[in-house]
């Protein structure tokens, strides 16, 4: 591994905080880490649950980087219509070793022009969205395309990081980083996807989402209209 790496997250208003903060958590431990917790204007900025994240970067000032990352969040939609934004991503992904995401985050990648032609994964409930962009939605809960590695839903982003360090450290350093943060996922149910969750419970969550989902269509619709006008 180089001397140093630099990663750089994305964030947004209304971002999900454990889209972040678990890679955050896995990649800070990397010998030679460098992690810049950044947003459009630097200011202060409050996540879809609540919490308040100040002290941030403005991605304009950051020069470039080795990794970036675009977590995802209730704050997606908005942040597909914010041009300054998606420039950003664009700007520092052209540069970057690796482009990453966690959940709707590939929905920033894509609408930033950035998965044409590649497979990404994706919350489960927006997967298909991806095919506006011109990518391959991939059920994984970890996808990789060339430099692109893009996690699934929320705690996705665990096993994204882990797989990340494992390629740019090696697998025992991964490992070493799992041990640590003590990661042995064994949940009280075996409910956190569509395929084993009960029937009615998928039924909720997808209701729930359409509650959302109008808005955030619309918003894949139109970043595709302007990628393509872009073209």
């Amino acid at each position: 591994m180089s001397q140093s790496l630099t990663v750089v997250f994305a964030l947004f208003p209304g971002v999900t905080q454990l889209d972040f903060t678990g890679p955050h958590q896995v990649l800070g431990a990397l010998p030679g880490a460098r992690l810049v917790l950044a947003s459009r204007d630097g200011r202060a900025l409050t996540t879809d649950a609540g919490m308040t994240f100040a002290g941030l970067d403005r991605l304009s000032d950051i020069p470039s980087c080795d990794v970036l990352c675009a977590p995802g969040g209730l704050g997606t939609s908005a942040a597909m219509e914010d041009e300054a934004f998606l420039r950003e991503l664009r700007r520092l992904a052209e540069g970057a070793r690796y482009v990453t995401s966690v959940c709707t985050g590939s929905l920033l990648l894509g609408a930033a022009g950035l998965l044409a032609g590649r497979r990404a994964a994706c919350h489960w409930a927006w997967r298909e969205l991806l095919a506006e962009f011109g990518a391959t939605p991939d059920p994984a809960r970890v996808c990789r395309d060339g430099n692109v590695i893009t996690g699934g839903g929320v705690t996705a982003g665990i096993d994204f990081a882990l797989t990340l360090a494992a390629e740019i450290a090696g697998e025992e350093t991964a490992r070493r980083i799992q041990l640590m943060i003590e990661y042995a996922p064994d949940p009280p149910f075996d409910s956190g996807r569509p395929e084993t969750a009960a029937p009615e419970l998928v039924a909720q969550i997808r209701a729930f989402g359409e509650q959302a989902g109008v808005a955030r269509r619309d918003a894949v619709a139109r970043a595709a209209e302007r990628l393509k006008a872009m073209a």
